[in-house]
C-alpha cells in the first residue's frame, strides 16, 4: 500500500493502457476532517460532495471507464437521524444539480445497494438521473448506495438458490461468472484500483467480490481534502505496479 506522503514524478506520463479502468474509492474522513476545523460534521459530508464533482470530472478528463464512490454503508444507519436526513437532503441536491452536468460530459450513472429506507422523494431524483443518463457511452459513475458487500453476496446467492429451485439452472452451472452475473454490478468490469482516505487499512464490507485482485493504495488525507493531484499520485503507482494475477513475472 501506499499514501500520498510519497510525491511521484508527475513529468512521467501515464499512457491510457497503464492507467485503471476501474477505480473505486473509499470515501473516509469527512466527519474527522470537520471536527478537526471545529465545524459541524455536516459540513464535512457538503464538502465531501464537492470533491465527488471533481474527481468525477478528473477521471472523466482521463478517460478511466468506470469510478465507483462508497457513499453510503448499510452500517451508517447507526448515526445520529439528524446526520442521516442531512445526507438524504445531499443525496437528492446532487442528483439535482448534478444532472445537467452527467449529460454534457456523456457520464452514465449507476447506484448499487438496497433501496430500503432510502426516501421516496430521494429514489425518484435517483431514477430522474439514472434514466437521462442510460445511454451515455463516456465514464460510469456508480455510486454505491445503503450498500454492504456482504449483503450483495446474500442476494445473488438467494437468487442463485431460486434459479436452481425453479429449474432453470443445476448446480453444476454455478461457476464465478455465474456468481459475478448475480451481483449488483453485473455487467461491470471489477475494480483495477481500490483507493482509501483517512489512513484506515480496511476494506469495510465494500465489493468484497469484486476487489480479489484489485491494487490498493491509502492516504492519510481525509476525503474532503482529496483532490485531482492525489487522484493522479494513485493513478501514477498503480502503473508502477507488477499485476500478476497469481502467475509470475514475463521474462
Amino acid at each position: 500500500m501506499s499514501s500520498t506522503e510519497s510525491q511521484p514524478d508527475f513529468a512521467i506520463e501515464v499512457p491510457p493502457e497503464k492507467r485503471p479502468r476501474h477505480i473505486a474509492i473509499i470515501m473516509d474522513g469527512n466527519g474527522r476532517w470537520a471536527q478537526l476545523q471545529d465545524l459541524p460534521r455536516i459540513r464535512g459530508h457538503q464538502q465531501g460532495a464537492t470533491q465527488v464533482r471533481l474527481v468525477t470530472e478528473e477521471c472523466c478528463r482521463l478517460g478511466i471507464e468506470q469510478l465507483t464512490l462508497y457513499c453510503l454503508s448499510s452500517e451508517n444507519w447507526k448515526r445520529p437521524q439528524e446526520e442521516l436526513g442531512f445526507l438524504m437532503f445531499l443525496l437528492s441536491q446532487y442528483m439535482i444539480e448534478e444532472r445537467q452536468t452527467m449529460v454534457e460530459n456523456n457520464i452514465r450513472l449507476k447506484i448499487i445497494g438496497s433501496r430500503e429506507r432510502i426516501p421516496t422523494d430521494v429514489q425518484q431524483e435517483m431514477d430522474i438521473s439514472l434514466e437521462l443518463t442510460a445511454k451515455n457511452t463516456g465514464t460510469t459513475l456508480c455510486l454505491a448506495i445503503n450498500y454492504g458487500g456482504r449483503a450483495e453476496i446474500v442476494d445473488a446467492v438467494r437468487r442463485i438458490c431460486s434459479e436452481v429451485q425453479d429449474g432453470s439452472m443445476a448446480t453444476d452451472d454455478i461457476d464465478e461468472q455465474l456468481v459475478s452475473d448475480r451481483l449488483y454490478t453485473a455487467g461491470m468490469t471489477d475494480p483495477d484500483l481500490l483507493i482509501r482516505t483517512a489512513g484506515e487499512m480496511r476494506i469495510s464490507n465494500y465489493l468484497l467480490w469484486q476487489i480479489s485482485y484489485a491494487e490498493m493504495w491509502v492516504t492519510e488525507k481525509m476525503w474532503p481534502e482529496f483532490c485531482e493531484a492525489d487522484l493522479m499520485r494513485a493513478i501514477v503507482d498503480f502503473s508502477k505496479r507488477r499485476r500478476r494475477f497469481g502467475g509470475l513475472d514475463k521474462e
